[in-house]
């Protein structure tokens, strides 16, 4: 039985937005966000908010869209949505470093991100922020040369304020 029911509050993972579950099926659970918007996740990435108790939630029934018609999100509505954290050093990728060289920690590292590109790309994520650090400067350099393999992705040095110069913000463009 899933631990996740409809109506629960729950918080993404590693960032710093939530919303109510829409529905639960197996491992999947898709929730709505404050702002309207449904995204799908695995149940180990959500945990249930329990800073209050959602007593009525009733979910809109929407006729089935046509095939034909894309629901797509306004630029000034997208420019709001809060981007998804993923942290790529090592420490928090692994239980534990041992054995591993400096190789195999890289490879890691790239293999995570690619993997969270597909899976934004695939849930229709706009906007990733890969948080790299600042040291040599190799996986800051590795993650440009696999942004730039996609074609639908524009990236550039995430928010200094925030980050520091120690990550890097992606945007992808969705296919209407």
């Amino acid at each position: 039985m899933n631990q996740f029911q409809k109506g629960d509050r729950v918080l993404v993972l590693d960032d710093e937005f939530g919303g109510v579950v829409a529905f639960a099926k197996a491992e999947q659970v898709t929730i709505l966000t404050d702002d309207d918007i449904e995204i799908t996740y695995n149940s180990s990435e959500l945990i249930l908010d329990r800073s209050f108790k959602v007593s009525n939630f009733t979910l809109k029934e929407e006729p089935a869209p046509k095939k034909s018609k894309v629901r797509q999100v306004s630029r000034k509505k997208a420019a709001f949505i809060p981007a998804v954290e993923i942290d790529l050093h090592v420490h928090q990728l692994v239980k534990s470093e041992r054995g591993m060289d400096a190789y195999d920690k890289l490879n890691l590292q790239v293999d995570t991100a690619r993997h969270k590109i597909e899976w934004a790309i695939q849930n229709r994520v706009p906007k990733l922020v890969f948080i790299h650090g600042v040291g040599q400067g190799v996986l800051k350099e590795e993650l440009n040369y696999l942004f730039q393999r996609y074609s639908q992705i524009k990236f550039y040095d995430a928010d200094y304020q925030k980050y520091g110069k120690g990550a890097t913000e992606i945007y992808i463009h969705q296919n209407p």
